[in-house]
């Protein structure tokens, strides 16, 4: 009884086992994953992140150059803090014009708490004391001008102007001071006076000082300005603070995540139409970021522009696209199955730090709610560096789906990313898996029939059961198992006769016992020969009339 039970139960065991196998003669092949992505040669506005999953995956890259903001004359910033440098001894001005000093007290985080790109700056809220630093009072950040054309560098008049950054403020607290800013002017009178721009939480709101800071044109007069924002900002959450200056009319604006919270006129009437009061700046001239301040900040940018349009998604909206060089198969004419793929999206929720890894795609529509999505093309060549691969079309495919008809030595794989409808999520890219069967040389005809003649033999085959089959070659000789033929007119053995079935092989001696077979071979260049057919033999005899 117990063998009864015993048997069907192993047969059921190795169903399952086999069925979870590849089936016979397919191969994998893998991008990704525990393979890495060395073979993705093109990444467009995508890269590696490794803090999604076990192993890195490939997803939008947040602010890679993607969503800086422009001017009006398209000029580039002149500070540009991205703190993507992993170690804050490593902070540098993107633009070159300033000198960047770190503090002890300050620290790089990664990507996962960024707003943008691989990493951002952490204050702790404590100030050091510490005597080595370049600044007696040992402030966290301390960026001072190095060259002339630095906005900020000592006795300048400004035209335009636009600073922003991220924030994310673990308690935005009373008297936390995010920026300092600060000069000594000398007026034409001799006079000395202290510049200062100070940005500091009032209220749960950033209140902006910016006291000595916009003289008249004569450089007489100065004038000092302060206003807050009306919205208050939630802690541990990301927001975008922007103040820009329009010289023409002395218009100074404040804005945070894209909306306007306050408006001021740097003028002698204090609204639009008084004479114009514009920015000028002192000797010594430095600027402190963290101070008395516990939180991340991203993408600290000054410009000498006044800034229209800043982008403030995470992502860009243009999306992203990956390219994997061409892969090698090993055989050429070989089939793709399928192609599976692994991956999800990572969300930000609310626009907090740290986003959460959602593995809710594995093969199947990588397309998700928030309309985030990936698409996959492919393409197949025969040779590694095809002379016009913008010739080869993509093939848009579903990953997991079966395939027909994508057949090739070498294949390239593309994948395109979209970020979702309000730029915060990324899909992500964990695995490619690529299903193929190596292309064989095909299979030889089943059937085959010597017919003796005089000084001949006419044989006849039928078709190979392989669709790629391009002809057939014809093997004789006078030994069984031995095809070494050399006196028959087509030829030596084997003869290539194309892609007919049959065949007479004349100029052979009659009363010679022959032996035969025939083998097929396919398109591939070199072209696969398969095996031998069953062999048949014939004695050519000549004929009496």
């Amino acid at each position: 009884m117990k063998r009864k039970i015993r048997l069907p139960f192993i047969f059921y065991a190795l169903f399952c086992i086999c069925g979870s196998l590849p089936a016979l003669g397919e191969k994998i092949l893998v991008v990704g994953g525990e393979a890495g992505w060395d073979a993705a040669v093109v990444r467009q506005g995508v890269a590696e992140t490794p803090s999604v999953r076990s192993v890195p995956v490939m997803a939008l890259a947040a602010g890679r150059g993607e969503g800086l903001s422009r001017g009006q004359d398209d000029a580039g910033p002149d500070l540009a803090l991205g703190f993507d440098e992993g170690r804050p001894d490593l902070f540098s001005d993107r633009a070159g014009r300033y000198l960047v000093i770190s503090d002890r007290t300050v620290s790089a985080v990664t990507q996962r708490w960024a707003r943008t790109g691989t990493g951002a700056v952490h204050f702790s809220g404590s100030v050091s004391r510490d005597i080595l630093t370049a600044v007696a009072d040992a402030e966290p950040l301390v960026i001072a001008p190095l060259v002339p054309q630095a906005l900020l560098a000592p006795d300048r008049r400004i035209g335009d102007f636009t600073l922003e950054f991220w924030l994310n403020g673990e308690n935005m607290e009373n008297g936390e001071q995010v920026l300092f800013w600060s000069s000594t002017r000398l007026a034409a009178d001799g006079t000395h006076s202290v510049q200062r721009i100070q940005a500091f939480v009032s209220r749960n709101r950033l209140q902006w000082a910016f006291q000595n800071f916009f003289a008249d044109p004569q450089d007489r007069d100065r004038l000092s300005l302060s206003f807050s924002g009306i919205t208050p900002v939630t802690p541990r959450t990301w927001t975008h603070h922007l103040i820009r200056f329009d010289s023409g009319i002395g218009f100074l604006e404040y804005l945070v995540d894209g909306r306007t919270e306050s408006v001021v006129y740097a003028t002698s009437s204090g609204r639009e139409g008084g004479e114009v009061f514009t920015p000028v700046t002192g000797l010594g001239s430095r600027l402190v970021l963290g101070a008395r301040f516990t939180g991340i900040m991203d993408e600290f940018r000054l410009y000498s522009s006044f800034v229209e349009n800043p982008p403030l998604q995470k992502y860009p909206r243009g999306g992203g696209r990956l390219e994997t060089r061409f892969l090698d198969l090993g055989e050429g004419n070989s089939a793709i199955a399928r192609i599976d793929a692994r991956g999800g999206r990572v969300s930000y929720p609310a626009g907090k730090a740290g986003g959460r890894a959602r593995v809710i795609a594995d093969s199947g529509a990588f397309s998700f709610p928030d309309d985030s999505a990936i698409r996959f093309f492919a393409r197949t060549s025969e040779t590694p560096f095809p002379p016009d691969p913008g010739g080869i079309p993509w093939i848009p495919f579903e990953p997991g789906a079966d395939l027909e008809n994508l057949r090739g030595r070498y294949l390239q794989l593309a994948a395109e990313f979209y970020p979702s409808g309000d730029g915060e999520t990324t899909p992500y890219l964990e695995e490619l898996r690529v299903t193929y069967i190596p292309d064989g040389p095909p299979r030889p005809p089943s059937v085959i029939a010597a017919v003796p003649l005089d000084g001949a033999v006419e044989l006849s085959w039928n078709n190979s059961a392989d669709r790629d089959t391009a002809g057939y070659l014809v093997y004789y000789g006078n030994s069984k198992g031995d095809f070494f033929g050399d006196d028959a007119i087509l030829g030596v053995s084997p003869i290539d006769v194309g892609k007919r079935n049959s065949v007479r092989i004349e100029g052979l001696s009659n009363g010679v016992l022959y032996y035969f077979a025939v083998s097929a071979y396919d398109r591939v260049n070199p072209a696969h020969t398969g095996d031998f057919s069953r062999e048949v033999s014939a004695r050519p005899l000549r004929m009496v009339k």
